[in-house]
């Protein structure tokens, strides 16, 4: 059994790492909360911006337009199929960064021609030592996702999926689901599905409203698409963002947990220890006692 010295070293080693995860914990949950207020301020503009091309598309259901075309003529084998990765910037979030690092090289098992778009430097340290081709133009934090990032990864897909050098986009990011489950989620950006944007019942009988198309609904899908892109790219950012920091206030919460346990543990210990100690205290005094009658 350990002295008692050698373990109260030990439980006060273990209430020191237990102020770091107490704090850890607390700095978490204020980011987490902040990231959501954010998102919910921004949702609406964007939920709008979903229901107008809902609209246009209601309208002029046979439109043919590039955001939606599908490539169909290209085989499987030869897609160009870009991922913008979602990853944290640091560890100690539990299972985060190896969850989304995991379905990314399950989508990447497939058949076609993948190039990634990894945000967060765990991923990026991550897949810079596989073999696989990883675009660095987005080398910025992932730390308070913030509008103008959301548009310069818009920007840049758009631009690859118009120009051809992909031919379907997607993005992996993980997506809290309630406070103690997070799941990862592959969602397709480019092409996109007109069946999205549709309510899922349609009846012919119903009057829709009269609406006026100026310029062009090509055009008005020109200038939309992008902006909802952007939304939706930002919606992804701040969700990982806030299921980061949800992990890791998990992970942390875990930790202090087991601390305490730990503790409860050496605790029994020392008084054992310190029993141990008094009681051979106590016997010596009583043998020398003895002793010294004997004389």
């Amino acid at each position: 059994m350990a002295n008692t010295k050698e373990i109260q070293n030990r439980m006060k080693s273990i209430q020191d790492t237990m102020k770091i995860t107490n704090a850890m914990y607390m700095i978490s949950s204020s980011k987490m909360k902040k990231a959501k207020k954010v998102l919910e301020e921004t949702e609406p503009y964007f939920y709008n911006m979903q229901a107008a091309i809902s609209r246009i598309l209601r309208h002029v259901p046979d439109i043919e337009h590039p955001f939606f075309s599908v490539r169909h003529l290209v085989p499987k084998e030869e897609r160009k199929i870009g991922c913008i990765v979602v990853t944290g910037d640091k560890g100690m979030a539990g299972a985060y960064n190896h969850n989304v690092q995991k379905m990314t090289e399950a989508m990447m098992s497939g058949e076609g021609h993948y190039k990634l778009y990894v945000l967060g430097v765990v991923g990026r340290q991550y897949f810079s030592k596989k073999n696989v081709d990883m675009d660095g133009s987005f080398l910025y934090t992932i730390q308070k996702p913030t509008m103008h990032r959301a548009r310069l990864i818009s920007d840049e897909i758009v631009r690859a999926f118009l120009d051809r050098e992909l031919d379907e986009v997607h993005i992996i990011y993980t997506q809290m689901q309630n406070a103690a489950t997070m799941e990862v989620e592959d969602m397709q950006l480019l092409p996109l599905q007109k069946a999205s944007f549709q309510p899922h019942q349609m009846f012919s009988d119903i009057y829709q409203e009269e609406i006026k198309l100026s310029p062009s609904a090509e055009v008005l899908l020109d200038t939309m698409i992008p902006n909802y892109l952007t939304g939706v790219i930002y919606g992804c950012l701040v969700e990982a963002y806030a299921s980061e920091n949800n992990a890791r206030m998990m992970a942390m919460q875990s930790s202090t947990d087991s601390a305490k346990t730990m503790l409860r543990e050496l605790s029994i210990q020392y008084n054992r220890a310190r029993q141990a100690a008094i009681t051979q205290e106590i016997t010596e005094v009583i043998s020398g006692a003895k002793a010294q009658k004997r004389k």
